[in-house]
């Protein structure tokens, strides 16, 4: 992790993998598929996501095979793979790391990631990580109103209309976001 107590790439992978896991077995050529193509359609080609294979999650005990059984999904030549406790744990710390500011390719990556698989955190986990999206937009909307008022007084152009654009934006997300955390506190 970063100091910020943010993922790395690798561990952005690490959280994809063992979420997909989390929510059932796969063979090894099954997860590496859904991996390379949620990547994709997230951040599209990076150099930065390709890394440690995912036969490395064996080595650090996250998961293992799956003992075989008759139901025909799982064979000795591509055998299912099963998250161990060590793995649900490893999936939990990565659920509860912090997001990046601002908003890059990456960072939207980890948002991506941890939106899909945010129903399998517990509770406390889902109303952390809504209240960290809460204050990472509010404090982007803050930046950004700032800077149109900067600009405002020099220039007005095509930027601040794109700054119009990208504070709207802002907005929406907090409030989807406030919302999403007022929702679970309702629940509890």
């Amino acid at each position: 992790m970063y100091r910020d107590n943010s993922l790395v790439p690798s561990e952005s992978m690490r959280l994809l993998a063992l979420g997909f896991l989390r929510e059932r077995r796969l063979n090894y050529a099954t997860l590496a598929g859904q991996t390379r193509q949620f990547t994709l359609r997230i951040v599209g080609p990076s150099l930065d996501l390709i890394g440690t294979p995912l036969e490395v999650l064996k080595i650090e005990g996250f998961v293992e095979n799956a003992p075989l059984d008759h139901s025909g999904q799982g064979s000795p030549d591509s055998p299912l793979l099963l998250l161990t406790a060590r793995g649900r744990e490893e999936f939990g710390r990565l659920m509860a790391s912090n997001l990046r500011a601002p908003l890059n390719d990456m960072s939207k990556l980890v948002l991506a990631i941890k939106m899909r698989f945010l129903h399998l955190a517990p509770v406390q986990t889902q109303q952390a990580q809504y209240l960290l999206l809460v204050d990472l937009y509010d404090r982007q909307l803050e930046r950004l109103q700032d800077l149109k008022a900067q600009e405002e007084k020099t220039t007005a152009n095509e930027f601040t209309s794109w700054l119009d654009l990208e504070m709207a934006q802002t907005y929406e997300r907090l409030q989807h976001y406030e919302k999403l955390a007022a929702g679970l506190n309702s629940t509890q």
